[in-house]
């Protein structure tokens, strides 16, 4: 379990948001909304331990998260605004770096990663032969391989079409499903069904 407990942050010299908590069970989903700078991107970066709060706490099963950043980063995996792709590579070659699945069974999860995205046929096309939206699948087949049982997705939407849009929901269904928790931001509709809104204003 995810408890997010009172927490603040600071941009610079301008607070952000205080106060802030919620929790996520195993299974369960999370999506952040608010205007622009409200805070969304923040909030995640701070669960995954990339920025320092200002106060309160953020816990894994009852523990301090942070207080063992490599532990957490295990338990995670997190998709940003950027595809955070090397372009010179092939989109495997891409997630072979980010697979954290046994070195014997790496092959093939790359592989059903990428088909499960719709991308087996481009698997060794360097990534900067691709368009925008065949990128951010590949970024997506990246949570495939990381063995994550918390996605935190920021806009994880960018440049997608509604048919890949659709297979991103069944993705998420299927690891909420196989307990895994997801924490979304986004300004467009996500298919998480049953997933909670957390407002920050």
């Amino acid at each position: 379990m995810l408890e997010v407990r009172s927490v603040a942050a600071f941009r610079g010299d301008h607070l952000v948001f205080s106060e802030l908590s919620f929790r996520l069970e195993p299974g369960g989903a999370v999506v952040l909304i608010g205007r622009n700078g409200s805070g969304k991107t923040t909030l995640l970066r701070l669960i995954a331990g990339l920025m320092p709060r200002a106060a309160g706490d953020v816990l894994w099963a009852g523990e301090e998260a942070l207080a063992d950043l490599p532990s957490h980063g295990e338990r995670l995996a997190y998709l940003g605004h950027q595809d955070a792709l090397k372009l010179g590579l092939t989109a495997a070659e891409n997630l072979a770096l980010w697979a954290r699945v046994p070195r014997d069974g790496r092959a093939s999860a790359i592989e059903a990663a990428l088909a499960a995205v719709g991308l087996e046929d481009l698997a060794h096309l360097p990534a900067r032969m691709l368009s925008a939206g065949q990128r951010r699948r590949v970024a997506i087949a990246r949570l495939l391989v990381s063995d994550a049982v918390l996605w935190l997705l920021d806009e994880p939407t960018t440049a997608l079409d509604t048919a890949s849009v659709a297979r991103l929901g069944g993705l998420a269904a299927a690891h909420r499903a196989a307990g895994g928790m997801i924490v979304a931001a986004t300004h467009l509709d996500l298919p998480l069904p049953g997933a909670v809104e957390f407002s920050l204003s």
